[in-house]
């Protein structure tokens, strides 16, 4: 027996957001099988788990995602549970289908980062499971099998899948055509950059059922982490390309797992997703918007809600600010600065009711964005007229091991903070006005320009974000950044 703290430090598989993130080398099926274990005795545990009980599995696109589900699944049987194989679809899809039917659900994705890399995130039947519950899994004693698996951990004989159940991809289109009135995208010719998203069938069936003309785009055999906080390069040129070539309003897609959502305007320029976030919580009528730190201050200035609470980065920290907000009664919603919504209450609009799902969603966005354009009358890039001008910009450095980063951090901590910023940073930004280590080291500086420092929680990245009075200078000073905390690494 051993625990899921010591198979963490043999194994370098670790909790990143809502689950445990590696190199697809080290998560072998016993690493795999064991961590899943440790989430369903840490539900037997806490009284949320009967034996017998239903277990809802899903996963992405990347090369080692069927092996590792293959091992989810065995782990769910070999607990008296029954895994249900939902098949490839979005995180979101999975989780919206085990809170609809009150099961544990789980996904095997690694989000966005590259497909060397993997993960598996765990779902109560109430929502993503929290910082306590990661406690809970760490520290659970797990028995695997003799003879289960071979010296160099993988299955020596391999278990396979359940055979696929469609009910969790019809129930989560479904949610949508409830939503949105049918035609309601008519008119509109939309490309879906299709990629290697696991949503990208899904999509551009949902975005024709809703009246659009619908052009695919882009589709890979091979995995493209699309991250859509440091948007490639190459796929803004594909938008903009794309758009000018075959005259569409809009761009849609997501990251890999359908968590995080992509949206162009006409012209192909990409959404950011903090303000994309602002303009869908307008449109559904919220009252109060939880957000990370890192998100666009353009939320406050706009004055369209009656409360906004910042958190620390991570969807974890966005739930419990959500859930602090419903004692009042009043429609809570949340976003990430990645373009991730979450909804905290039932919300009706014109006697159509969308229902809660409380974890990130690539969905949503772009259909309440385009929606919102349709009954205005006007382009998509129009929609930005109403929101205060403030620009963000944000990249990362890959490997940039944590320790490093954390190093980072630490010298701008301390009695003499202002001064070692202002030292790095000063001939970009000015003096220091003052620094929020809510999450990293965000700096505001007289100008109210702001950088933003933080060690990423599921790769080894720094991560910079920058905001700034227009979009030029917030890029430039991305670059400005991240250039001087390479040459740090150098150092």
């Amino acid at each position: 027996m051993q625990t899921i703290n010591d198979l963490m430090d043999q194994s370098q598989v670790k909790f990143g957001t809502s689950g445990a993130r590696g190199l697809v080398l080290r998560m072998t099926d016993r690493v795999c099988y064991t961590y899943t274990v440790a989430f369903l005795q840490h539900l037997r545990d806490q009284g949320l788990l009967e034996k017998g009980s239903e277990v809802a599995l899903a996963g992405d696109l990347r090369p080692s995602t069927p092996r590792i589900m293959q091992a989810v699944a065995r782990a769910i049987a070999d607990q008296g549970l029954r895994p249900v194989n939902c098949g490839f679809i979005g995180s979101p899809a999975v989780a919206y289908f085990g809170l609809q039917r009150g099961i544990p659900s789980i996904m095997v994705t690694g989000s966005h980062i590259p497909d060397d890399r993997n993960g598996i995130k765990f779902n109560r039947a109430d929502g993503e499971i929290a910082k306590t519950d990661e406690e809970g899994i760490r520290n659970q004693w797990v028995a695997v099998p003799e003879g289960l698996f071979d010296t160099d951990g993988a299955f020596a004989d391999p278990p396979g899948l359940p055979d696929v159940d469609d009910t969790a991809a019809s129930q989560y289109l479904m949610r949508y055509r409830e939503f949105f009135p049918s035609e309601c995208l008519k008119g509109l010719r939309i490309g879906v950059y299709e990629h290697s998203g696991v949503a990208r069938d899904m999509l551009g069936t949902l975005l024709a059922q809703l009246g659009a003309e619908v052009m695919p785009l882009g589709r890979s055999d091979r995995f493209i982490p699309v991250d859509t906080e440091a948007i490639r390069p190459e796929d803004v040129s594909l938008a903009k390309a794309w758009a000018k070539e075959h005259e569409l309003d809009a761009i849609v897609s997501t990251d890999g797992d359908a968590d995080r959502p992509l949206l162009a305007d006409e012209t192909g320029t990409w959404f950011r997703g903090d303000v994309a976030g602002i303009l869908c919580a307008r449109f559904l009528g919220a009252k109060q918007v939880v957000t990370p730190v890192s998100s666009n201050s353009a939320l406050e200035k706009c004055g369209w809600f009656e409360r906004v609470v910042r958190t620390r980065i991570g969807s974890p920290y966005v739930i419990a600010g959500m859930e602090m907000c419903q004692a009042s009664g009043s429609i809570v919603v949340g976003y990430e600065a990645n373009g991730g919504f979450l909804i905290a209450d039932s919300i009706e609009i014109d006697g159509r009711v969308l229902a809660p799902l409380p974890t990130r969603d690539a969905v949503l966005v772009p259909l309440a964005l385009m929606s919102m354009a349709v009954q205005q009358c006007c382009k998509l890039s129009e929609l930005l007229t109403i929101v205060p001008p403030r620009f963000t910009a944000s990249d990362r450095l890959k490997d940039f091991p944590t320790e490093l980063s954390l190093a980072v951090l630490e010298e701008f901590d301390g009695a003499d903070a202002k001064a070692a910023i202002e030292a790095r940073f000063g001939a970009i930004a000015g003096t220091v006005d003052h620094v929020d280590r809510t999450d990293g080291t965000r700096i505001t500086f007289e100008n109210l320009e702001i950088i933003h420092l933080r060690p990423s929680g599921n790769a080894p990245e720094l991560r910079c974000y920058n905001e700034a009075d227009s979009a030029e200078r917030a890029t430039e000073m991305n670059r400005l950044c991240l250039q001087i905390m390479e040459t740090w690494r150098s150092q």
